[in-house]
């Protein structure tokens, strides 16, 4: 019944955005493409989505000028075109939209729609962060801590961080645990490197989860613990990181905190070799050539060798 009592309501909605948004009203515009792209109330169409948040952009409401952006973006109702992504971040960024702000960044950032500018993509964030962004704080975060932008500042890097991690941002508070753990801006300490961690793998973030499996793999901080490390590996690892994806692997390999099996070592070295990593490359190639869960297949292993090498 209370399924039935929001669809109804939510419908309800849409003729009157739709009325409204016919008779012009800018707003109601916003709110019509807003349902169309979300499907709420209506059937999803994201070329009607891009049709009345059109209409509102060009009316100059910023919230539609950066969903219009996006839409543009990601090729959405639209074809892809980041020169046009860019321009709409531009007219909503500059009414002082805070999510446009840091879109725009991003695209300084990136060079996409535009030459790569880092001075500029940090002037953005900055806009972005003083009005509480989360993402943005952290995206400045990263730009002192990098250098992107500005000269390497830790200790800006890190005030950034924590604003942002303060307000639930996972990637921030997986940034302020490396900070913690590496003593960059701060003097090192494991247990509140572990703190945010925990925080950040609990909010699905896999290189916080990544980073709590190897405390609990090496001891770290914690006591040791590999069926725990286990369990945050694959935790990470299904999430498709590569370095878990390995470490994950070789505990199988070694029996550490789970049942020895290689063909499971074998799948998960092959699905972080995939992705890039060398080491996994090279193991996987020992796999194959020493028949190790899995057949003896030695073309197989050269292929691997030769990648790993390159």
């Amino acid at each position: 019944m209370n399924h039935q009592k929001l669809q109804n309501e939510s419908h309800q909605a849409y003729l009157w955005f739709r009325d409204a948004a016919e008779r012009g009203n800018a707003y109601a515009q916003f709110n019509l493409g807003m349902m169309y792209k979300k499907g709420n109330g209506v059937e999803r169409d994201d070329a009607c989505a891009v049709h009345w948040l059109r209409l509102a952009a060009g009316q100059g409401l910023a919230f539609a000028q950066n969903h219009l952006g996006a839409m543009y973006y990601h090729g959405r109702g639209v074809e892809r075109c980041d020169h046009e992504a860019a321009r709409w971040f531009r007219r909503a960024a500059e009414q002082g939209d805070a999510s446009a702000q840091q879109n725009l960044g991003h695209m300084c950032r990136q060079g996409r729609g535009m030459a790569v500018d880092p001075e500029r993509a940090l002037a953005w964030y900055y806009r972005a962060a003083e009005q509480g962004m989360a993402g943005a704080q952290n995206q400045l975060g990263e730009c002192y801590l990098n250098g992107v932008g500005a000269a390497v500042n830790h200790p800006l890097a890190m005030a950034w961080f924590r604003k942002a991690a303060l307000q639930g941002e996972a990637a921030a508070q997986l940034n302020l645990g490396l900070m913690y753990q590496a003593g960059q801006g701060v003097d090192a300490s494991a247990s509140q490197a572990l703190y945010w961690f925990r925080k950040a793998a609990a909010a699905g973030e896999r290189g916080a989860q990544r980073e709590l499996g190897i405390a609990y793999a090496e001891g770290k901080g914690v006591r040791l613990d590999a069926r725990r490390a286990c369990a945050w590996l694959q935790r990470a690892a299904e999430h498709g990181d590569c370095e878990a994806q390995f470490r994950l692997a070789t505990m199988y390999v070694n029996g550490r905190g789970v049942e020895r099996d290689e063909a499971r070592a074998l799948q998960w070295y092959t699905r972080a070799a995939g992705g890039g990593h060398m080491a996994a490359q090279y193991n996987l190639a020992n796999m194959y050539a020493h028949g190790r869960g899995t057949a003896r297949d030695p073309a197989r292993a050269f292929d691997w060798y030769r990648r790993a090498a390159e």
